[in-house]
Formats: C-alpha cells, sequence, structure tokens
C-alpha cells in the first residue's frame, strides 16, 4: 500500500484537509490520502463527526494492516532461517556413501551384470 505514518511528514491539521482526505478515500485513491497526511490526521471538535470517524477508522485498519504486515514478514524471515538451519544440519550429518563392496567384487558383480543383460537381449 503505502508508507508507514513514520515516513510520511506531518501534515497540519485544518477542517478542509480531512474533507480532502475522506475525498480521496471515498475515490479509492487510498495511496493518495496516505502520501496527503492520512496517518498525520488529527481531528478537532470542529471537523463533522462522521468525517472524523470514518478518517480515525480507517487509520486504525491501515495501522492493523501494517502491523499485521510486519508479523508475517518476521514469520516468513524465522522459518526461512530455521529451515536454512536445518538444512545445514542435514547436510553436514550426512555422510558421503561409500560402497559396501570393495573393488575387486564390485568389479565382478559389474561384469556379471553386463553379461545378464546381454542374455535378456537376444
Amino acid at each position: 500500500m503505502g508508507a508507514p505514518a513514520s515516513e510520511v511528514e506531518a501534515v497540519p491539521h485544518a477542517c478542509s484537509h480531512g474533507t480532502r482526505l475522506l475525498q480521496l478515500l471515498q475515490a479509492d485513491e487510498v495511496d493518495a490520502a496516505i502520501e496527503a497526511g492520512l496517518m498525520h490526521y488529527v481531528p478537532c471538535p470542529l471537523c463533522d463527526r462522521a468525517l472524523t470517524a470514518e478518517l480515525t477508522e480507517t487509520k486504525q485498519k491501515l495501522a492493523t494492516a501494517w502491523a499485521a504486515r510486519d508479523r508475517y514478514q518476521a514469520r516468513n524471515a524465522r522459518l526461512a532461517r530455521r529451515t536454512a538451519q536445518r538444512e545445514a544440519k542435514r547436510s553436514s550429518a550426512i555422510p558421503e556413501k561409500k560402497s559396501a563392496l570393495p573393488a575387486a567384487a564390485a568389479a565382478i558383480l559389474a561384469r556379471a551384470k553386463a553379461r545378464a543383460a546381454e542374455r535378456g537381449k537376444q
């Protein structure tokens, strides 16, 4: 969406400012409303109560959504870190597989398999 409140400059309050923010929100211009100072909107006693309520509710929803996004990203980073640690343990714990047969026995077995395969073709 937009930048968190800490990244946007504070906008001084004016009742017309609240009206402009509400117009942006009603036009589904959430990013523009955030850039115009939605997260710094401070209602005054002279502002329309419905306007104040809607802007305050929208601010709370955005703050909640941003906090949820931050938690989700932190969780994904934690899970990725744990997965990487688990994989690192597994790769260091698995020894290289060596043949259980001595080299001469492996060669005899390979020749026997080759002869068997040749007989199967005939």
